[in-house]
């Protein structure tokens, strides 16, 4: 049977969806419809999880009850605190959500996925349990105890407070809730393709979740937001940017937080973040990396703008997280945290007319090969 492949099944429909949707030549992101900038500008991440979870924006009764809902499973078990306590302080924080997320399924299981009541609770769990496993990650590695949730905070107001134990001035959470917006979903990913591949499998939500976080901590997908920041302190000051960017064009390197498989021009989140950049830094101070980007960003653009690469939505984040004093390793946990709205709205989907993924190949190697036995090799 003859065969049309295309490696990283690139532009091969692997579903049909109606979560969200892209205009990669005009530059237009929308979830459920609505534009990703009326979210922003507009919404919470909460309102924005139900919305791509549920299909459509919430009654003020059901989003009462949802933001309810999530802010009354915020805690987790003490023995997934133990867990966490178990594992290597050098480890990295994906592998600690991974193994944390797998784990929590053990403590609630979801195996019938037919439950439609057991489905919406594990979702719940999955967008309220998250920060708390981030946040009591990142504090328990550096030998401090964890921080129990606030219920009188908001969603990000309460991953600032369980992540320094403190209440973070009221723009922090404001900017952070948009980041979480913007990561919340984007059709078919690298992650969502593997947690559909696995849901087509019925596997619990839990296990879902956790393939999907193992596919977003690579640096070609989620874990990019790390390497700019880690770029742009490599360059140092503006006046470098141009002679770094020249050097990486020249010997054919990557610009890590440009380009993308979709967007042929700028990415509109990369938009909106540059602009929460600037309210942020407008009321706490500007950040030298920021300088750095904006150089960055003008010299490759005269070389690869006319290619059709931008920057992507990992260019802005990064330093918006730095600013707010998160380390590095923990940009793609937030990643995590956001997109977990986006994995669950794809698995309740998937869920409706369920057809087990089972892809074809085409055999390279070769037949009818003898065996030798191990005294003749």
């Amino acid at each position: 049977m003859p065969h049309d492949f295309m490696p990283g099944l690139a532009g091969v429909p692997a579903a049909t969806s109606s979560i969200s949707d892209v205009d990669g030549q005009r530059g237009i992101l929308e979830y459920r419809g609505v534009r990703v900038e009326t979210l922003c500008s507009e919404s919470s991440y909460l309102e924005t999880a139900y919305l791509l979870l549920f299909g459509h924006l919430p009654s003020p009764r059901e989003f009462q009850q949802w933001t309810t809902d999530v802010t009354h499973h915020r805690r987790i078990k003490f023995r997934i605190i133990d867990l966490l306590k178990c594992l290597p302080e050098s480890g990295h924080p994906m592998d600690a959500l991974q193994a944390a997320v797998a784990a929590l399924g053990m403590f609630y299981p979801g195996r019938n996925v037919k439950d439609v009541e057991n489905n919406y609770w594990s979702t719940v769990r999955l967008v309220a349990k998250l920060p708390t496993i981030v946040a009591a990650w990142a504090r328990l590695r550096h030998g401090d105890d964890p921080i129990v949730p606030r219920d009188d905070l908001e969603f990000s107001e309460n991953f600032f407070y369980m992540l320094t134990e403190s209440v973070a001035p009221p723009v922090w959470g404001e900017i952070f809730d948009d980041c979480l917006i913007l990561h919340a979903e984007h059709t078919m990913n690298a992650s969502t393709f593997t947690g559909l591949v696995t849901a087509s499998t019925l596997a619990d939500p839990y296990t879902v979740v956790a393939s999907s976080i193992g596919a977003l901590k690579g640096p070609l997908h989620g874990g990019a937001n790390e390497e700019v920041v880690v770029m742009l302190r490599e360059i140092g000051t503006p006046d470098k940017a141009r002679l770094h960017v020249e050097h990486a064009l020249r010997n054919k390197k990557k610009l890590m937080g440009f380009g993308h498989r979709v967007y042929k021009v700028k990415d509109p989140r990369a938009t909106v973040l540059q602009e929460l950049c600037r309210r942020l830094f407008k009321e706490c101070g500007s950040s030298p990396l920021y300088e750095v980007a904006l150089e960055v960003e003008a010299a490759a653009g005269a070389t690869l703008n006319g290619k059709g690469i931008y920057p992507n939505v990992d260019f802005y984040s990064g330093i918006i997280y730095d600013k707010m004093g998160v380390d590095v390793d923990l940009f793609t946990p937030l990643f995590a945290m956001a997109r977990v709205s986006g994995w669950l709205a794809h698995w309740l989907e998937q869920l409706r007319e369920n057809k087990l993924f089972r892809p074809d190949q085409i055999y390279s190697g070769e037949h009818n090969r003898p065996y030798v036995p191990i005294d003749q090799r």
